[in-house]
């Protein structure tokens, strides 16, 4: 088992609870809601704030309005928006009308909104950017697990993220219905080909890996004759790196069901049916995270 599987046994929900009657809660484990979104606002209003809205809007002007999908997508970061929302506004009033993890057609309303003007104009650009980013990691995800359907492969994500939101944007492959992978360099042992050039060769990268106790090895191994010194040194999970479906197909039956193995490298949308069908346990893909486009959601005036 993953160490990703059995700590989602184990997430806790973080909620951030703004007044008495309204809880919110994201599955986002070791997320710092508050700081992130209080660091995001700080980074758009710098020390003169909003001053287009406090030049233009009148301070008791009220707002409404409908954050709606353009495209359609699979929903990620909504209780994100709605923090920045409130954060500016503490008694806006929010009706989401759907969640996370759903699939929508495009058109959706997404959540309506009102509260003070000036606060929602000064909010909008965070939320927004927010949702359309993580609404477009899970989107691009549910795209490659419907491309797996009907195989015994697990989609995996990996660590190619943005620099400050790895949690944030796996949470969004979650909701997009792929499986964390290793969440930094601590929860692993990840023996890459770098590794393997220093210490001399495969079983002697893990056989260290071992003595130091590390509890789980995963070995990248781009060659199949790699496969059987990385396994008698102690591998608990194989990364197979590069490897057409023909190639994977062998190095399975080499496996054996030894250990978990999983195929990585380039995989695209293209590619990675037949990658799966090879029998693969995990294919882990980095362009969901990399490489996913922004959704396509915005906010338009409602009538109050």
């Amino acid at each position: 088992m993953l160490l990703a599987d059995a700590g989602r046994a184990e997430m806790s929900t973080i909620t951030t609870r703004n007044q008495d009657r309204f809880a919110m809660s994201l599955d986002i484990p070791g997320f710092a809601l508050d700081a992130f979104i209080a660091a995001t606002l700080a980074e758009d209003m710098g020390e003169a704030g909003d001053i287009t809205s406090a030049a233009v809007i009148p301070a008791d002007a009220r707002f409404a309005a409908v954050m709606n999908s353009r495209d359609a997508i699979t929903v990620a970061g909504l209780p994100l928006a709605e923090a920045f929302f409130r954060k500016l506004d503490r008694d806006v009033r929010i009706e989401r009308l759907v969640e996370d993890g759903e699939q929508v057609a495009a058109g959706t309303v997404l959540m309506r909104l009102e509260g003070a003007a000036r606060a929602m104009l000064s909010a909008e650009r965070s939320a927004l950017n927010t949702v359309q980013h993580l609404s477009g990691i899970a989107t691009l995800t549910q795209e490659y697990v419907e491309r797996i359907s009907g195989t015994n492969a697990t989609l995996l994500d990996t660590r190619k993220t943005l620099p400050g939101l790895r949690t944030l944007e796996k949470y969004a492959t979650r909701m997009g219905g792929a499986t964390n992978h290793r969440m930094g360099l601590w929860d692993a042992a990840m023996i890459k080909d770098n590794h393997v050039a220093v210490a001399g060769d495969v079983g002697e990268a893990v056989r260290r890996a071992k003595a130091a106790a590390i509890a789980r090895i995963i070995v990248e191994v781009d060659r199949v004759d790699q496969i059987e010194s990385a396994i008698a040194a102690g591998a608990t999970h194989l990364l197979l790196d590069n490897m057409d479906p023909p190639t994977l197909r062998g190095a399975v039956t080499l496996v054996g069901g030894r250990v978990p193995t999983e195929a990585s490298g380039g995989v695209r949308l293209d590619t990675i049916r037949a990658i799966a069908e090879s029998g693969v346990t995990f294919v882990s893909v980095g362009r969901i995270t990399q490489s996913a486009p922004a959704a396509d959601i915005g906010l338009d005036l409602a009538s109050i």
